[in-house]
């Protein structure tokens, strides 16, 4: 166990390290930020001593190994647009990023298995069929023109919810949370439906699948053949088993999440990470772009070393198999 969390720790190490070179190599092809950092009586002796400020004037290799050595301690360097600490920015607009996630994510585990087990269950009902019917919705429509269809019907028509922002929100400390308020709550409705719907369906369905594969087995006919009851036999013996597969499905669903809220931060004009790197982009904000990618890849290496550790916790067979 404790060489299998070293190897993977080891991969994960790797993979930060060529996303971070990956990323720091392509925004130098997205603009030049001195250019909107100057204005237009700008000379060339503003822009060389501002370059010169900026560390632009050093060669790829040296800007890439301080911004590494940076990010190790948390250092992310300072905005171009704002002129502050980048870190800083991102501690600012992370809370809302991680509540939208939080509530989008319970949503969509909840409620795809929730429904994916009940589908599966009741595969021949009519509530089974018209659910799936409805999952073509999720599966198909794209998450922005939901969010614009939510927007209309909720927010235009029946003014029931907030269409944009993040409503009142309370100081913990350093971190702001809007689950206190009622504003805050009715704002997270229709941002984390959105964000969530395609990410529901997705597992829904995958869990239908699993579950009627694992319902055709011969131990759950023997379990049947035995007396035992049919809630026993979905819920203890048939669930467990369909949920091996579906974690991992589900872990990477969690970090797209994450780095898919810029569409839906966008749309409802939420003050998280994701518009501020939509707005690093216009700005050619390097370093809160660079700063974005990698927290994003760290969340998903994180989740994907979990999702392996929960393996072993569910399935017994890689517990005897060390070497998974």
């Amino acid at each position: 166990m404790l060489a299998f969390i070293i190897r993977r720790v080891f991969q994960s190490a790797i993979v930060l390290l060529i996303v971070g070179l990956v990323a720091f190599s392509m925004f130098r092809f997205v603009g030049d930020p001195v250019d909107n950092m100057l204005g237009q009586e700008r000379t060339q002796a503003d822009i060389e001593r501002l370059r010169s400020d900026l560390g632009l004037d050093q060669p790829f290799p040296v800007q890439y190994l301080k911004f590494l050595s940076g990010a190790v301690q948390g250092n992310f360097g300072v905005s171009y647009r704002q002129g502050r600490p980048v870190a800083e920015i991102i501690a600012e607009r992370a809370p809302a990023t991680l509540e939208l996630a939080a509530v989008s994510g319970m949503f969509a585990i909840f409620g795809g298995i929730a429904l994916g087990v009940f589908t599966a269950i009741r595969r021949n009902g009519v509530a089974a069929n018209a659910i799936m019917t409805l999952s073509l919705i999720g599966v198909s429509l794209p998450t922005f023109l939901i969010g614009i269809l939510l927007i209309y019907v909720f927010s235009v028509e029946l003014d029931l919810l907030p269409s944009f922002g993040r409503g009142e929100v309370v100081d913990l400390g350093w971190w702001s949370t809007g689950f206190l308020t009622k504003s805050g709550l009715m704002a997270l409705v229709l941002p984390s439906i959105t964000l969530g719907l395609y990410q529901m369906t997705l597992i829904m369905r995958l869990v239908r699948s699993e579950m009627l594969e694992v319902l055709r087995q011969d131990y759950i006919r023997f379990a049947r053949a035995r007396g035992l009851k049919e809630r026993t036999v979905n819920f203890r013996h048939a669930i467990k088993n369909t949920l091996v597969p579906v974690i991992t499905v589900t872990g990477l669903q969690l970090g797209s999440i994450i780095a898919f809220a810029i569409i839906t931060e966008t749309v409802f004009q939420w003050p998280g990470v994701g518009l501020l790197f939509i707005n690093a982009v216009q700005f050619v904000d390097i370093p809160v772009m660079a700063a974005y990618l990698m927290l994003i890849s760290v969340m998903f290496v994180a989740i994907n070393l979990i999702v392996d550790l929960l393996y072993f916790a569910i399935d017994p067979r890689l517990r005897v198999d060390g070497r998974t």
